[in-house]
């Protein structure tokens, strides 16, 4: 795979290459990249996230499997009363209005028993270092047990608890991706942003 040489490398870590097996991409977002994956045409491209770049334009990928971005994770902090659970989901917005997430993300407070709370954060999987790495910045803690992980959001649909509480979040300088068309008319650029 053959890459194209960048001015400002820096300006795309954390965004992807899309390999498109005659050329490549750099600079598209996750949800990019999910759409195109979507596509029948580019359904087997192979997609990298830039983990790092470096001045001198050197890149380090990391190979992301497709079903990843097709993912949700979650984090999940459970409490033994309502008060506290309203609490915890208090702090967790309250931290995403001090420091934004690394993503869109949303978080629900949710009844299982009159004794059993949980605070749902929930996100896309391919985005769950950058979260836990914001939740340990942020210094965020609960007094409960927590879970995580892409099968703890499975059960925590599969018991559909109700929720009493939900706060949709916006992440930090988030690009704009683009859809449809638009996207598909730009595969052939090397560089997309």
């Amino acid at each position: 795979m053959k890459l194209p040489k960048l001015e400002r490398p820096e300006r795309y870590q954390g965004l992807y290459v899309f390999d498109f097996g005659d050329h490549a991409g750099v600079g598209f977002t996750a949800e990019e990249v999910a759409e195109l994956l979507d596509s029948e045409r580019y359904k087997e491209g192979k997609v990298y996230k830039i983990q790092r770049a470096y001045p001198d334009g050197r890149m380090e990928l990391r190979a992301v499997p497709a079903a990843r971005l097709q993912l949700e994770a979650g984090m999940f902090f459970y409490a033994k009363d309502e008060a506290t659970a309203r609490r915890d989901f208090k702090r967790l917005v309250d931290l995403a209005v001090r420091s934004a997430p690394p993503c869109r993300a949303q978080v629900q407070l949710a009844r299982y028993a009159p004794d059993k709370f949980a605070v749902a954060l929930l996100y896309p999987a391919e985005r769950d270092e950058e979260v836990s790495a914001w939740l340990l910045e942020g210094d965020y803690r609960t007094a409960g047990p927590a879970e995580g992980g892409v099968g703890a959001v499975e059960r925590y649909y599969l018991d559909r608890p109700p929720i009493l509480e939900t706060q949709q979040l916006f992440g930090t300088g988030e690009t704009v991706s683009r859809t449809g068309r638009e996207l598909l008319e730009s595969v052939a650029l090397a560089v997309q942003r």
